[in-house]
């Protein structure tokens, strides 16, 4: 076979796998545009359905707008807390989005006309955002690889920000994108570390021949 990893290359593939988070905190700083020209190429070399390419990235430059954002991630937090019961207390502490603090901020959306595309979607169509969440996946890895933090924020009310962003019809937000530099990264992820949930065993998940089947030892 041609075209092979060399072992160093491996392992820095699954050490930037193990080592990604979902970043809140933010240091002051721009992002160099060599390096945002080269995060954005690696969300576009993303697989999709039937080659569609949903994914349409809207970057955030006016601070009014960054602003408007942040409220509306506000609303939702609060309307998310209230949906939490008698979490929302817990839910209120923690640090749920870096707006703000960022160096660069992106909404990622689903395009519009998704129904002209039927090539793997005719019994999945929400295949369309399964593409989308794996550009956003090689961005994530490209940014922990290039030693930035990004943050994926799913607090928004969809049919607002589309509207604040004069998205046509059809168009969907499905991810608000923080972008920025770290002082560090966290060692497990942050809500772990905030006692919020823990990551379940492997062993747990994968089954063998049917659902919650699992492989017998020997």
């Amino acid at each position: 076979m041609t075209d092979q990893f060399n072992q160093s290359d491996i392992d820095a593939v699954y050490r930037a796998i193990a080592a990604r988070r979902d970043v809140r905190h933010f240091v002051p700083g721009a992002v160099d545009e060599a390096l945002f020209a080269r995060l954005i190429n690696a969300a576009h070399q993303a697989p999709s359905v039937g080659l569609m390419q949903p994914w349409r990235f809207i970057r955030i430059r006016s601070a009014a707008v960054r602003e408007a954002i942040v409220n509306l991630v506000d609303e939702e937090r609060l309307a998310t807390a209230e949906a939490l019961g008698e979490r929302g207390a817990e839910f209120m502490r923690l640090k749920v989005e870096g707006i703000r603090e960022c160096g660069e901020l992106l909404v990622a959306a689903l395009m519009d006309r998704r129904e002209d595309y039927v090539f793997g979607r005719r019994t999945l169509p929400e295949m369309d955002l399964a593409s989308v969440a794996c550009a956003l996946q090689n961005m994530w890895l490209a940014s922990r690889a290039e030693g930035l933090g990004m943050g994926w924020v799913s607090l928004f009310d969809p049919a607002r920000l589309a509207a604040l962003l004069s998205m046509p019809e059809g168009a969907k937000p499905v991810a608000v994108v923080c972008i920025g530099h770290v002082e560090q990264f966290y060692p497990i992820p942050m809500l772990e570390m905030e006692g919020w949930e823990k990551r379940r065993k492997l062993e747990d998940l994968v089954f063998v021949d049917g659902w919650e089947q699992k492989a017998q030892a020997g």
